[in-house]
């Protein structure tokens, strides 16, 4: 059964009890409400790449301050597609795991797992709709086989979309993917 860890993890979603993810833990730096959410959307819709640095940090000392006995192998941020890429400019998660990277120094990859789909936008969708939307939605470049991944996203709502990125990662064969995001809502 998965964790939910950081100052802000108070239990498993009504989701993850009926439908187990495939990550092992969750590294929640913040809930996802008023300045936090402020400071994501900044960041991810109007490109102040200033905010990913301390963003960044503060979730990089989130995944330090929970312990335990997981070292990664690599550092992978959620991939946009690279005609959602060049529509934003910049991938959020990106710009927040470079920083988490060099805080745990662990090498940050962003070739290994793909977008090769381009699906809708998951905010706004409902949960059913949200979990085709991305079914697929996501390959691997080259084998994941006996890795230890820390996947790196700016805010989790339903958790779809780590949950595929995950699913795809372990059929790769990655021995363990945890999940660390910014803003839980």
């Amino acid at each position: 059964m998965p964790y939910l860890s950081g100052r802000h993890a108070a239990s498993l979603s009504g989701t993850c009890l009926k439908r187990p993810p495939a990550f092992s833990a969750v590294h929640t730096a913040s809930i996802y409400l008023g300045v936090v959410k402020e400071a994501v959307h900044r960041l991810k819709y109007r490109n102040q790449l200033t905010l990913a640095n301390p963003l960044g940090q503060f979730l990089g000392q989130t995944v330090i301050q929970d312990g335990g006995a997981f070292f990664p192998h690599c550092i992978l941020p959620v991939p946009l597609h690279p005609r959602r890429l060049r529509q934003r400019g910049d991938n959020q998660a990106l710009e927040i795991a470079r920083p988490v990277a060099r805080r745990l120094e662990v090498p940050l990859d962003t070739r290994l797992l793909q977008r090769i789909r381009q699906t809708p936008p998951q905010q706004g969708l409902p949960a059913a709709a949200r979990r085709s939307n991305l079914r697929n939605a996501f390959a691997l470049a080259s084998s994941a086989a006996d890795l230890r991944i820390l996947l790196v996203d700016d805010v989790m709502t339903s958790g779809e979309t780590v949950r595929e990125c995950c699913r795809t990662l372990l059929a790769g064969g990655a021995e363990e993917v945890q999940v660390a995001v910014f803003g839980r809502a």
